[in-house]
């Protein structure tokens, strides 16, 4: 494993400073990164640990383990069948969670899919009027995510299909919003959250759908050699890259 690279940058709460909510954000296939979640979960002894990749079912058989360890996180979890990143990687994550408390967050696949013909608002499990999801984005951003999402996905996505990803993500930042919510009702904080920048974004993510609550957040973003993520954070780190295959050859045309 590469060294990583010691560069902090700090743009608003110290670390030190009392929170309710540590949101650690990732590159998902950066196993840097998740060394840095590790060493935070550590470090501020979170009552419960919520988690991007893991819905509701995964996380009962989680909870459900005694004497816990990462070996049998992985087999209940089925983590090798879910489409995340190796869980070699994501080990020392659950390794420093122990027998904390998980909550999954991730939004199933058939509700994503019944959003598209639906609306976020229908399927959403909670308030969509007090998250947010209700309202439509302000025209910039909605054209800024969707110029992300074409991106995001090599430009090959049809347009008319945009506008939908972006709710899709939206429905899973409220998701997250809200089970955080309620891992804070049943546990206290602080609360630690495992998820992508994208999420973890402060201009974008979990901390817009949490802005009708007093929660305190910090949220932690994680770049690439010196390179920062795309938002605004409390806090930037950054680690040696990872070598990657073109995420966009399955798009080349022959």
């Amino acid at each position: 494993m590469k060294h990583i690279i010691l560069t902090w940058l700090c743009l608003c709460a110290s670390q030190g400073a009392a929170q309710d909510v540590f949101i650690f954000g990732e590159q998902h296939d950066n196993s840097h990164h998740h060394v840095v979640q590790a060493d935070r979960i550590r470090e501020i002894n979170p009552n419960a640990v919520v988690f991007e990749m893991l819905n509701d079912a995964q996380a009962a058989a989680i909870n459900a383990l005694d004497n816990r360890s990462v070996d049998q996180v992985r087999t209940v979890s089925d983590w090798d069948a879910s489409g995340w990143p190796a869980f070699d990687i994501y080990a020392p994550v659950f390794d420093a969670v122990g027998a904390r408390p998980v909550i999954g967050a991730a939004v199933p696949r058939d509700q994503a899919r019944k959003a598209f013909a639906e609306g976020i608002s229908a399927v959403f499990a909670g308030d969509a009027d007090r998250f947010g999801l209700t309202r439509p984005l302000a025209p910039d951003e909605q054209s800024e995510r969707e110029a992300m999402q074409f991106a995001a996905h090599c430009d090959a996505l049809p347009k008319d299909m945009l506008p939908m990803m972006v709710d899709v993500q939206r429905l899973r930042d409220a998701t997250l919003a809200l089970r955080i919510e309620q891992a804070v009702a049943q546990y206290g904080t602080p609360i630690a959250v495992v998820t992508g920048n994208g999420h973890a974004r402060r201009d974008w993510g979990i901390a817009q759908y949490l802005k009708h609550s007093d929660l305190e957040i910090h949220a932690l973003g994680q770049g690439e050699e010196g390179v920062p993520p795309n938002g605004a954070f409390d806090e930037v780190v950054f680690s040696s890259g990872v070598e990657r295959d073109d995420p966009c050859a399955a798009f080349a045309k022959n």
